[in-house]
């Protein structure tokens, strides 16, 4: 099967279709995913369609959150292909007056459907992370971080003291989970 700058162009588009998140354009980003699709990140594991209602809350609470989306590395085969997109999580909790800036990359199972392509499984590695504005403003608590990879440390304190806790370990840069993720994606990618 040949692989059309259409495929890429609706690929990409599902990557940088995340803005929708940050502008509470739910409807959109239901748009995204094929029905029954999950999702594995920091504070959220299960359906995307729940994830999405999860979403609309924590945009509704003090905490905000912005994504910066870089190109995709796409590996294809039929009807599914691979996606790793380099973002940047950008997030502050107006009212505890901390913030946070991390790097990470989506790591995603895409399935054509029907002539479309959509997400059917979104996972996270987190490369490197560090607070913004805290120092001088406001005292991090270093138990809290400490419970966490320095990696994501800093994203996970700021989402758990809003509210939204991180509940296990996540994949980071070289970890033996990101090498499984990427055995299983691959696994994924030749049935």
């Amino acid at each position: 099967m040949s692989y059309n700058v259409e495929d890429r162009l609706q690929i990409t588009d599902l990557m940088t279709g995340w803005i929708h998140r940050d502008l509470a354009e739910w409807d959109q980003m239901r748009g995204l995913f094929h029905e029954g699709a999950t999702i594995e990140i920091t504070w959220f594991e299960g359906l995307a369609s729940e994830f999405i209602d999860a979403s609309a809350r924590m945009g509704a609470s003090a905490l905000k959150t912005k994504h910066m989306i870089g190109a995709p590395v796409i590996t294809f085969n039929g009807d599914k292909a691979l996606v790793e997109t380099n973002a940047m999580i950008i997030g502050e909790n107006i009212e505890l007056n901390v913030g946070c800036c991390t790097h990470n990359r989506f790591f995603d199972r895409v399935e054509k459907r029907n002539g479309q392509w959509k997400i059917v499984h979104r996972q996270s590695i987190y490369d490197m992370g560090s607070f913004s504005f805290p120092m001088g403003w406001v005292e991090i608590d270093s138990a809290t971080c400490q419970k966490y990879p320095r990696e994501y440390a800093a994203l996970a304190y700021v989402l758990e003291k809003s509210g939204f806790p991180v509940n296990r370990v996540f994949a980071t840069r070289g970890s033996e989970l990101e090498t499984k993720m990427k055995q299983e994606g691959q696994a994924w990618l030749k049935v």
